[in-house]
C-alpha cells in the first residue's frame, strides 16, 4: 500500500534524530509548553523537528502547547513494550467491558459535532486484527495497531491497548450508544469463540475523500485543484502530507479522518 509505507517512512525520518527522540520521551511525561521544549532540547531548529513529528502524525501543537496524539501515545508504548502477538482466534479472549469516556471535545471542522476519547478493557492486543470483518466497513491498520470502523459520518478507532476515539458524534448519550453496540458486536463473536471469516476489503473512492480536504485549490500539492488530488490520492499517486494546508488547526478533525481513511486504500 503506498499510502502506509509512505507513513511509515515519515514516521521512521522523524524518530531517526536525537533532539526528536528527546521531545517525544518528554511528551510521554506530560504536555509541555514550546518554551519547556526549548530549554529541554534547544532552539536550534526547532520549528523543523516540531513540524517532522506533526507531519509524522505523532504530535499536535495548539496555542503554544505541545502533545502527543492518540497515534503518537500509541507508537510509544509499542516502543517500551514487546509487540503484541497476533492470535489465530479468539480462544482465551476475555468479554469487554466500557470502562470509562474520558474527553469530550468539540470537533474543530463541525462545532455541532464533538470527538470523544474513551476506554475499555481488557486490551484486546493481538485479536484486534480478527474482528475487522465484523463490520461492514472495517480495516486493521498494522502501522498504529488499531481498528478503524467507519460508520456514516462517524469514525470509531479501536487501538490495542484499549484506548478508543470517535468523531463527529453528536453528544455523549450517541458516543455511549455507539460504544455499547461496539462492545455487544464484539462480545458476541467473543462468546461464541468463532473466528469472523475474512471479507473483501471496502475502498474508499474520490469523492469521499474529497469531501474532507480544504476545498481552497490552492495547488500547493502540485495538483490544479483539490478535486484532481482526491483522485491521485486515491490513485496511490501522491501522499496526504503533501496537502500542507491539513495541518492547519481548522482541519485537525479532517485530517484525523483523512488519516483513517487513508488505511483503506
Amino acid at each position: 500500500m503506498v499510502g502506509g509505507q509512505a507513513d511509515v517512512k515519515l514516521v521512521s525520518n522523524a524518530m531517526a534524530n536525537a533532539t526528536r527522540r528527546k521531545i517525544m520521551a518528554m511528551l510521554v511525561e506530560k504536555e509541555r509548553t514550546r518554551a519547556d521544549v526549548e530549554q529541554a532540547a534547544g532552539a536550534s531548529m526547532l520549528d523543523y523537528h516540531l513540524q517532522m513529528l506533526q507531519q509524522a502524525g505523532l504530535a499536535d501543537i495548539k496555542d503554544e502547547v505541545i502533545t502527543l496524539t492518540d497515534f503518537g501515545k500509541n507508537f510509544m508504548e509499542t516502543k517500551a513494550e514487546k509487540p503484541a502477538q497476533a492470535k489465530k482466534d479468539l480462544s482465551g479472549t476475555a468479554p469487554l467491558q466500557i470502562t470509562e469516556v474520558r474527553q469530550l471535545l468539540p470537533c474543530i471542522a463541525d462545532v455541532s459535532k464533538f470527538r470523544i476519547i474513551a476506554r475499555i478493557e481488557p486490551q484486546l492486543r493481538g485479536a484486534l486484527k480478527l474482528l475487522e470483518p465484523l463490520f461492514p466497513r472495517a480495516r486493521y491498520s498494522e502501522r498504529i495497531g488499531a481498528l478503524i470502523i467507519q460508520k456514516g459520518n462517524v469514525l470509531i478507532t479501536l487501538y490495542s491497548n484499549g484506548n478508543v476515539t470517535m468523531t463527529m458524534i453528536s453528544s455523549e448519550a450517541e458516543a455511549r450508544t455507539v460504544l455499547e453496540g461496539l462492545k455487544e458486536t464484539i462480545n458476541k463473536a467473543i462468546i461464541s469463540g468463532i473466528t469472523p471469516a475474512p471479507r473483501e476489503k471496502v475502498k474508499v473512492d474520490h469523492a469521499e475523500v474529497y469531501k474532507y480536504l480544504p476545498k481552497t485549490d490552492c495547488k500547493i500539492c502540485g495538483e490544479q485543484s483539490c478535486y484532481a488530488f482526491a483522485i491521485r490520492m486515491v490513485g496511490g499517486e501522491t501522499t496526504l502530507e503533501k496537502c500542507t494546508p491539513l495541518l492547519e488547526t481548522k482541519f485537525a478533525t479532517s485530517l484525523e479522518t483523512l488519516r483513517a481513511l487513508r488505511e483503506y486504500l
